[in-house]
């Protein structure tokens, strides 16, 4: 599939989180720790490869393991040289049901990542990272054009529809938010199908920095190809000027838990 991508002409190709596994944080079992691999490790080798190959920048989310007991939640850029050009590690982690995040992943380490690609300044942020506008606003200071949220998120056994359908709206409408706060390009890249029980339900999409959605995917597996236009971001920031009006001044209490 990301060959018949780079076909179509995408230079920038970015995978749902953790793709290379299950989703096995639906449930605690020590011996999920195996499936992790070291960076660089096979996976990464795998793909540097690919990357050259086709000429394509890669966002490859995977199970890292760094040291005895230390594991994260982690995507590698790879540049279209097949060069390791940056690691982001998801910074925010989950623990409800079905999303046993924090027996696993350690928070990540490296901050709110901006990597300057051949394809763009991407922000490299990771599901849970999508529902905290702190690191949409913290990667689109720091430059980012497009913020990318490689998810894996859908419907417990014991959710309805009518869960589903008001959980999927609140989804895309805070990421849609995060494009118009920031005046950028937001992807998300969902799971689809049945892992035991858990229907994750895709609908990958690309909003502008309006917040308009450009494309949008559904909820069976498929290549979304989007094709966006970077100086879009100077004319919205000029007509809804957001960074120029904060009040950087009385913004302190945001490092406290509650006032």
């Amino acid at each position: 599939m990301i060959r018949k991508a780079a076909h179509n002409g995408s230079g920038l190709i970015a995978l749902q989180e953790l793709f290379h596994t299950t989703y096995f944080c639906r449930e605690i079992d020590q011996d999920f720790f195996s499936w992790a691999e070291e960076i660089p490790g096979p996976i990464t080798h795998r793909f540097s490869k690919l990357a050259k190959e086709l000429g394509v920048v890669l966002l490859v989310p995977m199970f890292e393991k760094k040291a005895p007991g230390v594991y994260f939640n982690s995507m590698v850029v790879l540049e279209k040289d097949g060069s390791i050009f940056d690691l982001y590690r998801k910074m925010h982690i989950p623990d409800d049901p079905g999303f046993y995040e924090k027996y696993y992943f350690t928070p990540g380490d490296k901050g709110f990542k901006v990597v300057d690609t051949s394809a763009g300044k991407i922000g490299t942020l990771i599901c849970w990272d999508q529902w905290f506008p702190e690191a949409a606003r913290l990667a689109s200071m720091a430059g980012a054009e497009l913020l990318v949220y490689p998810t894996a998120i859908g419907t417990l056994p014991e959710e309805s529809d009518t869960d589903k359908q008001e959980f999927m709206d609140a989804w895309l409408t805070v990421q849609r938010s995060h494009a118009i706060a920031n005046g950028c390009y937001v992807a998300g890249i969902n799971r689809v199908g049945v892992e035991g029980g858990t229907k994750f339900w895709g609908n990958s999409f690309v909003a502008g920095p309006f917040g308009q959605i450009i494309a949008q995917a559904g909820e069976e597996e498929e290549i979304l190809t989007v094709e966006i236009d970077f100086d879009e971001i100077e004319k919205q920031r000029q007509t809804w000027p957001f960074f120029r009006d904060r009040r950087i001044d009385a913004y302190g209490d945001l490092t406290k838990r509650f006032l």
